[in-house]
């Protein structure tokens, strides 16, 4: 259910918003990055967004800006639609460095009757560290939709870049004969463009290419090295919802993009700035009691939490738990974070987390998990080639063998309303084991007419090698999940009715035959970022992300 940017968890709309980009007007759709970049040590993130409805429609670039990716500034709208060639919107494109002081923007125009073109923009006062302001070039548009070109069909210009020849090349997504491809244009001066022969690349089997992209990989300097992800966020719920709530979209925490160990994929994981969210307020010393939740009328208990008649199998328990007449307790390590270790998950039970600290929303919890024999996993069949239609088939409340187990989130008291993350092993037929990854949103909710799909994937891991282990990034309708550190990433949109605020709960559940182990669990409550306005700023209002590294000047 993702497709290009958020950044992180901020103030509260309503029981569910808590939106990193929350515009200056109180109606808005936030829609997908168009143009990050880095410059005299500013992140800067363009992106869609319509200021005055939560459907599409008059889309604006706004333009945030950032030292650490974690905190922002909003600034004023960086294009609007004014002139005859984009009064339709100034949608997609991307950001370009003619020199590495002189940033310019490329981006698709619409005239009134959907007329496509390309234009240009740039920053009206390089010595303004923001770049708050910009100005259209007045030879726009520079790339029009002539001879055989769908003047539908014509958008999202990408990055330029220079070659040895002296050219700049971009590429311009399109679709002709109902084919997808990616057109190719060059340039001496970036504004006489001319279009090559055929396109770079092409294919028969989609229709339109939007937002195609091409780019060098550096393989050396000084940088940190790093090719970082936005994820757009949309809504699946239909428009008369989204105009209730008066939003629609977000983004997700930025990620790092990095090669497995292996160096058979690309894994996700949230950027090592979002740690510095992490609360430090957490349990405050207090000890966390966990609570075993018996399945139906099966007297199945968790070995941390069995509502011992005595103490006589406290020597079966971690070293740091407690026992008392009503159970047991686990430790808790430190005021700003719960650690717990060796926590045995009987089949068929979930453990409940009644720490204070984990009913402060955001949440960012980490969790792994030992597994027994895997000889006894079953047998993969040989149709489950869907992740997500076998997710749906074999739910969190469908018992299985090594599996299901993970984490119930957002769940209400007596889990009338939670989302399940977890795992399932299966054994193929070589005796090779097949790990599955699910979010399952089917009991996300008891609100009528909304989007509950159940969504999957594989992971690259082998569970008899490496343990199995999963981050999640909870908010008040945002689940973000890292399974295998990053293999698999799946994020979910649920609006519960129930569990909101103080009633949302947490537990680690296991609902197959064979017991498992958590070897470790960590969990932080997480601060808000700083979120303000550039007239903030300047006015002393407020003082946010060390005003001194962005050089700001009283004007």
């Amino acid at each position: 259910m993702e497709m290009q940017i958020r950044m992180v968890s901020l103030s509260v709309l309503s029981p569910y918003a808590i939106v990193i980009f929350q515009p200056f007007s109180d109606i808005y759709e936030i829609l997908f990055i168009t143009g990050p970049m880095y410059h005299n040590g500013i992140y800067h993130l363009f992106y869609q967004y319509n200021p005055y409805s939560a459907t599409w429609g008059n889309i604006t670039w706004g333009h945030s800006v950032s030292d650490d990716l974690v905190n922002w500034i909003h600034l004023e709208h960086a294009l609007v639609g004014t002139e005859p060639y984009d009064i339709n919107g100034c949608c997609s494109g991307s950001t370009t460095f003619l020199t590495p002081e002189k940033p310019v923007i490329l981006y698709t125009g619409g005239n009134y009757k959907n007329r496509q073109t390309q234009n240009l923009a740039w920053p009206k006062n390089l010595s303004d560290p923001f770049l708050s302001e910009w100005e259209k070039a007045p030879q726009n548009p520079l790339m029009n939709p002539i001879d055989d070109i769908d003047p539908k069909y014509f958008r999202d210009p990408t990055t330029a870049w220079k070659g040895p020849d002296g050219k700049w090349r971009v590429l311009v997504g399109n679709q002709m004969n109902d084919h997808g491809q990616a057109l190719l244009y060059t340039s001496t001066d970036f504004v006489r463009w001319t279009r090559s022969k055929n396109p770079l690349h092409s294919s028969n089997k989609t229709t339109m290419w939007d937002c195609p992209d091409f780019y060098p990989v550096s393989i050396n300097g000084n940088s940190k090295k790093r090719r970082i992800l936005w994820a757009w966020i949309p809504e699946s719920d239909a428009d008369s919802d989204d105009l209730k709530k008066g939003w629609s979209g977000l983004q997700s925490v930025p990620r790092s993009i990095l090669l497995s160990k292996n160096h058979r994929q690309l894994i996700q994981w949230p950027i090592k700035e979002i740690e510095k969210l992490r609360g430090e307020e957490g349990c405050n010393g207090q000890q966390m009691k966990c609570k075993c939740i018996r399945n139906e009328s099966r007297k199945i208990g968790c070995r941390v939490a069995k509502g011992l008649q005595s103490c006589k199998e406290a020597a079966e328990l971690p070293k740091d738990a407690s026992c008392s007449q009503s159970g047991c307790y686990l430790f808790q390590i430190s005021n700003e974070r719960l650690l717990m270790r060796k926590v045995e998950l009987k089949s068929y039970a979930s453990l409940h987390f009644m720490c204070s600290a984990l009913h402060l929303l955001p949440l960012d919890v980490k969790i792994s998990f030992d597994l027994p024999s895997l000889k006894e996993a079953e047998l993969m069949g040989p149709s489950w080639a869907d992740p997500q239609l076998l997710c749906s088939q074999k739910a969190a409340s469908v018992r299985g063998k090594v599996g299901p187990f993970g984490l119930l989130v957002l769940a209400s008291k007596g889990l009338k309303e939670k989302t399940a993350v977890f795992f399932r092993v299966f054994r193929s037929s070589h005796d090779k084991y097949v790990v599955l990854m699910c979010s399952d949103q089917s009991r996300s909710s008891l609100r009528e007419g909304l989007d509950i799909t159940t969504y999957g994937a594989f992971m690259d891991i082998d569970p008899s090698q490496e343990k199995i282990s999963l981050r999640t990034l909870i908010d008040h309708s945002i689940i973000e999940s890292f399974g295998g550190k990053g293999r698999s990433c799946i994020t979910a949109r649920v609006y519960p009715k129930l569990a909101i605020g103080n009633e949302a709960e947490l537990y680690a559940f296991s609902n197959g035959t064979l017991d498992v182990t958590i070897s470790r669990l960590k969990a932080w409550s997480m601060k808000k970022a700083h979120l303000v306005s550039s007239n903030d700023i300047r006015s002393h209002q407020v003082s946010l992300m060390r005003s001194q590294q962005f050089n700001l000047k009283q004007k």
